[in-house]
């Protein structure tokens, strides 16, 4: 779509009760992290991987400085300087600790790829500036093994399937490369769960029955009858009512991306048991337009995922062919959305982008960013129902999140004071997970 569609906002204001936006201003915070030592090691990280010349250093070098100081406005003849205007709500020119932590954590992207030559005149035009982690990635053994682990993974029964396709597709968040920059030897040994999981409610509305099914929670937090809220996905099964042929899912749903590479490959897997196992008419797969957050998903990387899994051969492989074929007969659709890339919650979002989700029968938001921008970066209570924070959502959705930012909303209060109680952080560590739906 066109950036004038990005600038065409559903005009959804924040509602006076929301709670303060997470901003980066408090020495030692999460967001002071990320903006004081996350990026500039990111930004050394882009310079080691790729040759540049000496203008791109020297730019280097400026965004290294900059978001020490004030937000500087993108230049004069910037192709999206309009667009990054009207997006902005009176930040640039003030300090970056004081903007809100989601704007200036996506607007350090937008800088770093002009930094990088990304939008040229110049050798580097078009070149991803994060292309050499996202390949090391994709090409490590750790790859292999899961493509082969697909074999194994067709002679589930059609419960347990649902139930390892969607896990793998929630932790395969941790592939996550910006979230590697920052990730140290405290994350080993940590005992790794869900803190809320909606996972039947999930795969009732994937099979196009609503939220009516018996033992089915319907708020978000455990699926009705599980006790705790730590161990692994139970999904009814769905044997039995599957039997009868023809029985098809939905018409279309919607599947937001988040990384490339390690958690792509699962997303892909998915939508093809959506597309050939569960009856769903069509997917609309959302990407990013332009390289961003390191490892965010791009057309190139769905591509790149694509022959990955085809020179897996075997279950990959076929699969792979089967994806092929949905995207040359309109099963599978690829967006790529400007407001994709915007430092805006989803609140905001474009009329094009808000009727895209509302003809969606669901709509499954992946990974960390795709949560904040869901939910608004904000210091929501823990227990704020996750139906209340998505209320103006234009149909249901699901979130799938490795936890790697300090926003939750949807817990159980037990289980909030049981992680509390640990002494040990949680919110930000990758280490757990959830699994939280909205009929």
């Amino acid at each position: 779509m066109a950036d004038g569609d990005a600038r065409q906002l559903s005009g959804v204001p924040s509602a006076p009760c929301d709670p303060p936006e997470f901003l980066s201003d408090v020495p030692g915070s999460y967001p002071w992290r990320v903006l004081h030592e996350r990026h500039p090691a990111l930004i050394e990280k882009v310079r080691a991987a790729t040759p540049y010349d000496i203008r791109v250093n020297r730019a280097l070098d400026l965004l290294l400085e900059e978001i020490e100081g004030v937000i500087e406005p993108l230049e004069g003849s910037a192709h999206d300087r309009d667009l990054w205007e009207s997006w902005d709500r009176g930040h640039i020119g003030r300090r970056w600790d004081d903007a809100p932590f989601l704007w200036a954590e996506s607007y350090f992207y937008r800088k770093l790829l002009s930094a990088v030559g990304y939008f040229g005149p110049g050798a580097w035009q078009g070149v991803d500036p994060f292309e050499p982690f996202k390949q090391a990635e994709l090409s490590g053994e750790a790859v292999d093994e899961e493509l082969r682990e697909l074999d194994a993974l067709a002679a589930l029964p059609p419960a347990e399937l649902a139930g390892t396709l969607t896990l793998r597709a929630l932790w395969g968040n941790r592939a996550d490369l910006v979230f590697r920059v920052a990730a140290g030897p405290e994350l080993a040994g940590r005992e790794s769960g869900l803190v809320a999981d909606d996972s039947a409610l999930l795969w009732s509305l994937i099979d196009g029955e609503g939220a009516g099914v018996p033992g089915v929670s319907g708020v978000s937090g455990v699926p009705a009858g599980v006790p705790g809220a730590l161990g692994v996905s139970v999904v009814p099964d769905d044997e039995a009512r599957r039997a009868a042929a023809g029985h098809g899912g939905v018409a279309r749903i919607c599947l937001v991306a988040d990384n490339a590479g390690s958690e792509l490959l699962p997303d892909l897997v998915l939508i093809d048991h959506l597309l050939h196992a569960r009856g769903t008419d069509e997917v609309v797969l959302h990407v990013k337009p332009l390289p961003y957050y390191v490892s965010d998903a791009t057309p190139a990387d769905v591509l790149a995922c694509l022959r990955r899994m085809s020179a897996a051969g075997g279950e990959a492989g076929e699969a792979a062919g089967r994806l092929r074929a949905a995207l040359g007969s309109g099963r599978l659709l690829v967006r790529a959305h400007a407001f994709s890339c915007a430092p805006l919650p989803y609140r905001e979002m474009p009329v094009g982008m808000r009727e895209d989700f509302a003809s969606a029968s669901l709509t499954i938001m992946k990974g960390d960013l795709n949560y904040r921008r869901l939910v608004g970066d904000r210091a929501w209570p823990h227990t704020t129902p996750f139906a209340e924070a998505t209320a103006y959502f234009p149909g249901p959705v699901a979130a799938l999140r490795t936890l790697k930012s300090e926003v939750a909303v949807g817990l159980d209060g037990e289980v909030v004071k049981a992680l509390e109680a640990t002494g040990r952080p949680w919110l930000t560590t990758g280490a757990h997970g959830l699994i939280q739906v909205r009929p």
